[in-house]
């Protein structure tokens, strides 16, 4: 994490596909969610969980993948605010760049409000942010 992504490897399954082989569009969503947990676990970041929905999500597909590419999700924060985290994250294959997004998770509290984020998250997170 010298360089502020982290970095998960993974496969295109065959349940990521759709009938053509090629990855279905909303694989990539699983994915990322996966890259953000695991680096919120590098962090200790390993409570409030379940206090971030999306609010924004945007991706770009720039090349096809198809079942059994192997792939590297790399994934940082981008901005952390006062009450929301913005990932920016792109995925690779060997030196192909394939998907670019970000994605915006707002903290809640028990009502759906937007809320601060603890203070741990921002100290974990906000030194690899790029803004």
């Amino acid at each position: 994490m010298d360089d502020g992504w982290h970095r998960e490897q993974t496969r295109v399954a065959w349940i990521d596909t759709d009938a053509g082989a090629r990855i279905h569009f909303t694989a990539v969503f699983r994915w990322v969610e996966q890259a953000e947990v695991g680096l919120r676990r590098k962090l200790g970041l390993t409570g409030d969980w379940i206090h971030y929905p999306r609010r924004r999500v945007e991706v770009e597909y720039l090349k096809v993948l198809v079942f059994d590419d192997e792939v590297e999700i790399a994934l940082r924060p981008e901005r952390v605010g006062r009450t929301s985290i913005t990932y920016l994250w792109r995925i690779t294959r060997g030196d192909e760049l394939c998907v670019t997004g970000r994605h915006t998770c707002v903290r809640v509290d028990e009502n759906g409000r937007p809320t601060k984020l603890p203070e741990d998250v921002r100290a974990g997170l906000a030194p690899l942010a790029t803004d």
